[in-house]
């Protein structure tokens, strides 16, 4: 049954992918932790900003203190690969070193939150994601 979002607006907001494609996404993002944590280890990163860095993009929780829908943009922006890949590209051609650091940690943080599961938000609400339900309400809805 469709949400009243989506009866309102014509477009899903809840959907979300399943069975072995949700498996794969959530793998391909271990992958990505993996493969940037590896690389910035390879690249002689320090570890302290790494540690400090890696929790940076859930700062973009706080656009949720203005309701689902700006949360959900935000929360986007920030767990989206355009804006690490940018940087990535950047700081392999003329940017800083510390441009190439920031890029290989953003990217980490995001595989990581894919392999366990976090997605990009609908605006339904914080625990509807690409991915699937998550928090206390998918648990209680699968019991």
């Amino acid at each position: 049954m469709a949400d009243t979002a989506s009866q309102e607006t014509g477009q899903p907001t809840t959907g979300s992918v399943t069975g072995g494609p949700r498996t794969l996404l959530r793998l391909e993002g271990l992958t990505l932790f993996a493969g940037m944590t590896l690389l910035y280890a390879l690249w002689g990163g320090s570890w302290w900003i790494y540690l400090v860095l890696f929790l940076a993009p859930d700062l973009s929780f706080l656009g949720y203190l203005a309701g689902p829908k700006v949360g959900a943009i935000v929360y986007n922006a920030a767990h989206s690969y355009m804006a690490p890949m940018a940087l990535m590209t950047a700081g392999f051609g003329f940017a800083p070193p510390i441009v190439l650091s920031i890029a290989m940690i953003w990217l980490a943080h995001i595989g990581f939150d894919r392999a366990l599961g976090y997605g990009l938000k609908y605006s339904a609400g914080f625990g509807f994601t690409h991915l699937g339900r998550i928090g206390k309400e998918a648990r209680t809805s699968v019991v």
